[in-house]
């Protein structure tokens, strides 16, 4: 998602840019190297940090940002159709997939978007994984309140992700644990067995869409226990490294 810095997201660097690009890459004029083109003794354009905050402050309100936004403000607007009409209307029950697969597709699009074209910023990385607990957490508990999913399936799924989301937040010091492929497939298999229960799906789709929950429930149990393993493994090698280090400043 956004969660990368935007150094490791290809952003600019002052070291890479040409001369006069400065101002337009958000990089500072004196951030050490100015390019081929400059000369002894010359003078830092006034302004130019004052420029440079001035983009990095309206960049919150990048693409990125905005489809993130888009689907926290979709979280009530799907409850509210999800529940309409006695939560068993097929019409509304339509509008409110409609309604989560949207949130589904902005999700797929806005980490992307901010990574490729340098647009991360910390409202993104707080507000894009709240957005997508918040959207997948509201679809589960309607589903179990309407008596359509059983109740321990939506407890399994939602302490898995926040329990993995808060811990990522707990070992980012010692490094990031990135996105596996069975994480990847699990969120898609998530989201498309969420929708399958939000439409009132009757016949061999109504059996259908239970063994795709089923597998999502596995996937989602799998890659949790995974990415336990990736933060011990990572807590350790932080550790030691922070002793050899220590090790080599006393010496």
């Amino acid at each position: 998602m956004t969660g990368v810095p935007a150094s490791a997201a290809g952003g600019p660097s002052g070291a890479h840019g040409a001369p006069g690009s400065a101002a337009t890459s958000g990089a500072a004029p004196d951030s050490g190297s100015h390019g081929s083109g400059s000369h002894d003794g010359e003078r830092p354009v006034r302004g130019g940090k004052i420029a440079a905050a001035a983009v990095n402050q309206a960049s919150l309100w990048n693409v990125a940002n905005l489809l993130t936004m888009l689907r926290l403000v979709l979280v009530p607007g799907f409850v509210a159709l999800m529940l309409a009409g006695g939560g068993y209307d097929p019409a509304w029950r339509s509008l409110a997939w409609a309604a989560f697969a949207i949130a589904m597709i902005t999700d797929l699009f806005d980490g992307h978007l901010a990574r490729t074209y340098n647009l991360v910023t910390d409202f993104g990385k707080i507000a894009d994984p709240i957005a997508d607990k918040a959207i997948m957490g509201a679809a589960l508990i309607c589903l179990s309140g309407l008596g359509d999913l059983p109740w321990w399936v939506t407890i399994v799924i939602l302490a898995r992700e926040i329990g993995i989301t808060l811990m990522r937040f707990v070992v980012i010091r010692y490094g990031v644990i990135p996105a596996s492929r069975g994480g990847k497939l699990k969120t898609l298999t998530q989201g498309v067995a969420v929708g399958m229960y939000v439409l009132a799906l009757t016949g061999w789709l109504a059996t259908l869409r239970f063994w795709v929950m089923a597998a999502a429930v596995v996937l989602t149990v799998v890659t949790g226990l995974d990415y336990v393993r990736q933060a011990i493994v990572l807590r350790r090698q932080g550790i030691a490294e922070r002793a050899a280090a220590l090790e080599e400043t006393e010496a």
